[in-house]
């Protein structure tokens, strides 16, 4: 994700491409494009998977408007009511977790092979901080029941320096300091009703059958790349 958010410098250039002498100030804006994904899954319709992936589209057109609005935004007339400066910021965290939590929930599903091994760095992980892999599947369903319109997400904590779930409602709330998260699920209700009305916990339980483990497995060897990084420090 890091990849497809990427910082654009927009300057001024002389004649050789490099910077002019007479600029004195960047101008800066995050420019994120929307990454495909391919979904086989037959516990979601057509409809709904074509709906969410315009929904997560608009996220990211949103997210380069606000982007480029901050770029120009009053920073010296700022107040907590209804300044234009936190409607923005306030608008762009939105959007972005928006687009975050969409690539890594679309990655993370739909593996019609959906296999998890004992010896798997997750399996040990969630076993250790869980108590067992099925007490954190059942912790994990109830999060994904207890969400109003949000995410249940599963992440390293970089202070208890133990895997936790959390419950996120929309895209930007409960999110807990210090978050790397390894295993997101959309609870949404866009990305279950046409298919599911209001049954979000047969709807999260199909999602759970199909997790793909291969993709998580890569999650959680980079947050312990992560922890071991904090712990030198």
């Amino acid at each position: 994700m890091s990849k497809d958010i990427t910082k654009i410098v927009r300057q001024t250039l002389g004649l050789n491409g490099e910077p002019a002498k007479s600029v004195q100030k960047l101008d800066e804006s995050l420019v994120a494009d929307p990454k495909p994904f391919n979904l086989p899954t037959e516990f979601q319709s057509a409809a709904t998977k074509r709906a969410h992936f315009e929904l997560y589209e608009n996220y990211v057109k949103a997210f380069n408007r606000i982007s480029a609005e901050l770029d120009s935004a009053d920073r010296t007339e700022v107040n907590s009511n209804n300044s234009q400066f936190r409607s923005l910021k306030i608008d762009e965290t939105y959007n972005m977790n928006a687009i975050f939590l969409h690539e890594l929930y679309f990655a993370n599903i739909s593996d019609l092979h959906s296999k998890i091994t004992m010896d798997s760095l997750t399996y040990m992980r969630l076993q250790r901080d869980f108590g067992t892999f099925d007490k954190w599947q059942e912790d994990f369903l109830a999060c994904c029941q207890a969400s109003r319109c949000g995410w249940a997400v599963t992440y390293y904590n970089l202070f208890t320096q133990t895997y936790m779930n959390a419950v996120v409602d929309l895209h930007s709330i409960e999110i807990p300091v210090g978050c790397f998260p390894v295993i997101v699920m959309d609870v949404w209700q866009h990305a279950y009703y046409k298919d599911y009305l209001r049954d979000v916990k047969t709807y999260s339980i199909a999602m759970m059958k199909e997790l793909n483990w291969r993709v998580i497995e890569d999650r959680f060897k980079q947050s312990e790349r992560v922890a071991q990084a904090m712990r030198s420090l």
